[in-house]
This record gives structure tokens, C-alpha cells and sequence, in this order.
């Protein structure tokens, strides 16, 4: 890079070349930093290059970038050349370097031309970012099915953990969204530990659970006196998170008034704790949860526009149980090694009907419910494996229940046939709300044998096999 003319400093000190001031800047960055003159020759290399590459700042100034990094778009599509020729900055542009060593190593780099005072080219500058870190964990979450607690293999989960490593990494804040009993916390939990403010607390409010006046207090702090009971100062969950996340879970729950005060917050990075006119700088990463529409609340007026702008910098919609049934197997599975573990006692696993069964409920509490499920059936199951009489009987009714006042629907007598092996009912027959719940009663009663199935209902093999496809209970 050329030498600014030297001037005298005020105090009429000995000058110093621009390039001895740029050197311990550049050295001071973290990411790898290099510039080229208009021949795309190395004229600055910082430390963090140096340690990127394997090679020493000596050898590479003077050298044309391409010999230095033998990227894989410098033939092609180089973006500092694009940036030069165009004067067009490049941001975040997904590149492979080769070390000194010809190891690969991925980067994410930014170009931006160089102009002398009177604006014409001098060279370009480019940032290189090492990302190797966040593709070994890309690679990880790949061949993982359980990753910091989180279950998934389907296709929407796959999406999910695909994004986490970089939102990990950057400190906007994260509105995550989601059905109750869905895991958000879980994500929370797994933003902060992946991010570097992991060594930093992991706090959770939940702001649902506190009217306004509690709620305050338990974010921002009061002074002695504030109010009646403030006998002494209290720090807040805001100064507790210092340094690390903060997750302000159910924020749909809370009032345009508080929702006023919180967003001063996120625009000032500052709280005033109750009692005080005193602000106090606080650094926290904010994750905010809730299983309410959002975008709706903002439209009927009762959540400010303003503040879910600012929430929702990035959102992570977690799908529920029955949008992502191919995860159902792997949950059973680490939940029953939890629950196992928790309670000193090892069960085998679900039979194929048990299987069956929960894999064709809609699971409206999700996660949650489906553990409490496998809990309870822990508790009546005395023998190696789960079954079907050890669920609840919601599982049987995988449609919504009868309106209030409506007439319940009761099954036809099937009919017996002389010298038939026609099953008799386990615990005596059922009152069914629906006919699928009768289907699934009627299978689980026979073992899932569909011939003996077909005979308890007086129907034919056929339209049993219609039924069950009608239901999703086979492929």
C-alpha cells in the first residue's frame, strides 16, 4: 500500500509512515487481512493471514495473491478482481483457500477497493474470515439425530440445525416461534452454548408468568425503596446476563407498556433499574420465544410493530410433532434412555403396534406431551416392552373430541359368527368418539391382524385396508 507524505504532528514529533501505523492495526484484527496493489501484488499481510495460511509476511508481500492462496475462485470468479474492476464491494462470499501445507480451508471473505485522495485506484483490500470451525460443526449436526438435546432426522429439523451454527455465531437478536411443548428452549440453550458467549450465564425469564410491575423488576433491577417491599437493591436478569444470552420466553404474553420499556432496551443497551434515573450498560445476546402469531398481534395492535422488528432480526419456527413424524422414532428412543435413567429402571422399547399407535396421534401438546406419555405407560408396564395398553386413550382419538352438546358416537354391535375366534374386547368394549378411534381399538384388541380385524368389525379385508389407509396407519 503507498506511503501517505509525511507530516509533522502538532507537538512537532518525529513523523511515523502510514504503513508503521497500519501494521499493529491490521495485527490487532482477528480475521485475516491482506491488500494488493492494481497488479494484485501482496502489499500489507497481518498476523491473522499468517497464521491462516502457514506463510510468513515476508515471503508473501510481493507475491500475487492467487500463488499465496490458490483459491478456488481465483481463476473463475475471483471477488477482490470483481470488486477492483467494478467497484463493487463483495460481502460474506463462501471461498476454499489452500495453506501452506495444501490443506483446505474454508473462508468466508469481503473485498473493498483502495482510492488515493483524489479518488483513483490504488489497489483492494480483502477480510478473510475462517469459518472451519463452523463446518466441522455443519458436518456434526449432519450426522447427528440427538444434538444438544435436540432430536431431529426429518427434513424440517435438518433445515434447522443446517442455519444454527451461523446464527450461533452472530449476536443479533432470535425470535423463536413454535407450538407449545415443541423444544424452543432447547434452541435457546443450544444458540448460546454454540456462540461465544457460551462461558458467559444462560438466563430464562419467562414473561408470562409476572405481571408487568414483578416483571420489570425481575428484568431491570430495583432500588431500596422503589417500592414498598424493596427493603434492599436487587440486580435484574438483565445485569445477571452480562456478557451472555438472555431468552425472554412466552413475549407474547406481555403489554404494549412493558413492551415500550424493552424496546429502549434493545435500541440504548441500557436499563434503568426501578427507583433509579441512573442507566446502566448492560451487553446481552436477547433470544425471545413464544407459540403466539406475531405477525398477527401486530396487526390487531395489541404487539408494537417497532418491537417485533426488532425481536425477529433472525426466526427460527420450530414445526410441531405431526409436521415431522420421522423424528418420532429417534424421540421415543432418547426419551425412554432419559425417563430410564431418571427413574433407575430399563424397559426394551415399544412393540410394533405401540409404535403404530403413537406414530398416527397428532400429539397437540408435542415433545412434552410425548414424554409424559412414555412416562406413564414406564409406570403401568411391567413387562421388557411397552404396548398399546400401557398408552392413554387420547392416543386412540387422534381427531378433535365432540363439540359441547353434540350426541357422542357410539359404535354399531359387531356381529359374533357361530364357532368364530371373533377376539373378545380388551376390558370390555369402549365408548368410541370416532370411528378411528374404533379402527384403532379394533386392530390393537387383534394384534394388528388384519384378517381377525376385519372379522371383529364385520367388514371386508378390503375396505379394512381403506380404513387404515385413510387414517395413516400404513404407508
Amino acid at each position: 500500500m503507498p506511503k501517505e507524505t509525511p507530516r509533522p504532528t502538532p507537538e512537532g514529533s518525529a513523523s511515523v509512515s502510514t504503513d508503521k501505523l497500519l501494521s499493529p492495526i491490521l495485527d490487532s484484527i482477528g480475521e485475516g487481512v491482506f491488500t494488493v496493489d492494481n497488479s494484485f501484488r501482496i502489499t500489507t499481510f497481518n498476523a491473522a493471514a499468517e497464521a491462516l495460511t502457514g506463510i510468513r509476511r515476508q515471503d508473501a508481500i510481493g507475491m500475487k495473491c492467487r500463488d499465496v492462496f490458490k483459491a478456488d475462485i481465483c481463476q473463475r470468479d475471483c471477488a477482490l478482481r470483481h470488486t477492483m474492476e467494478n467497484n463493487e464491494p463483495r460481502r460474506e462470499v463462501r471461498v476454499n483457500i489452500l495453506d501452506s501445507r495444501m490443506r483446505e480451508v474454508p473462508v468466508r471473505v469481503s473485498t473493498a477497493v483502495l482510492h488515493d485522495q483524489d479518488g483513483a485506484v490504488l489497489g483492494g483490500v480483502e477480510i478473510m474470515r475462517d469459518i472451519s470451525e463452523l463446518e466441522a460443526l455443519r458436518q456434526e449436526l449432519n450426522d447427528k439425530v440427538v444434538f444438544q438435546n435436540i432430536v431431529g432426522v426429518s427434513r424440517p429439523m435438518r433445515n434447522l440445525f443446517r442455519i444454527l451454527p451461523d446464527v450461533s455465531c452472530s449476536d443479533v437478536p432470535v425470535l423463536i416461534t413454535g407450538a407449545s411443548g415443541t423444544g424452543k428452549e432447547l434452541f435457546a440453550q443450544a444458540l448460546h452454548k454454540l456462540s461465544p458467549r457460551s462461558e458467559a450465564p444462560f438466563i430464562k425469564v419467562n414473561c408470562g408468568a409476572l405481571p408487568d410491575s414483578l416483571l420489570e423488576s425481575e428484568l431491570f433491577g430495583h432500588q431500596k425503596g422503589a417500592f414498598t417491599d424493596a427493603r434492599s437493591r436487587r440486580r435484574g436478569r438483565f445485569q445477571a446476563a452480562n456478557g451472555g444470552t438472555l431468552l425472554l420466553d412466552e413475549i407474547g404474553e406481555t403489554s404494549q407498556a412493558f413492551q415500550v420499556k424493552l424496546l429502549r432496551v434493545l435500541q440504548d443497551g441500557e436499563i434503568f433499574p426501578l427507583g433509579s434515573s441512573t442507566p446502566i450498560k448492560v451487553d446481552v445476546r436477547l433470544i425471545s420465544a413464544t407459540n403466539r402469531d406475531l405477525e398477527s398481534m401486530v396487526r390487531e395492535g395489541t404487539f408494537r410493530q417497532d418491537l417485533f422488528y426488532r425481536l425477529r432480526v433472525v426466526t427460527l419456527e420450530i414445526p410441531p410433532l405431526r409436521e415431522r413424524r420421522q423424528d418420532i422414532p429417534a424421540l421415543i428412543d432418547h426419551l425412554l434412555k432419559r425417563i430410564s435413567t431418571r427413574r433407575g429402571r430399563q424397559v426394551k422399547g415399544l412393540t410394533p403396534a405401540a409404535h403404530r399407535a403413537l406414530a398416527s396421534y397428532d400429539f397437540p401438546g408435542n415433545i412434552r406431551e410425548l414424554e409424559n406419555i412414555l412416562e406413564r405407560a414406564m409406570v403401568l408396564c411391567h413387562s421388557p416392552d411397552i404396548g398399546v395398553e400401557h398408552l392413554p386413550p387420547e392416543v386412540f382419538s387422534p381427531v378433535q373430541p365432540p363439540m359441547p352438546g353434540a350426541q357422542p358416537q357410539h359404535p354399531a354391535p359387531s356381529p359374533s359368527f357361530p364357532g368364530s375366534t371373533q377376539p373378545a374386547p380388551i376390558h370390555g368394549t369402549p365408548q368410541f368418539a370416532s370411528e378411528s378411534e374404533r379402527l384403532l381399538w379394533a386392530l390393537n384388541t387383534c394384534g394388528w391382524n388384519r384378517q381377525k380385524t376385519a372379522r371383529y368389525l364385520g367388514i371386508s379385508r378390503s375396505t379394512l385396508w381403506r380404513q387404515m389407509k385413510r387414517f395413516r396407519l400404513i404407508p
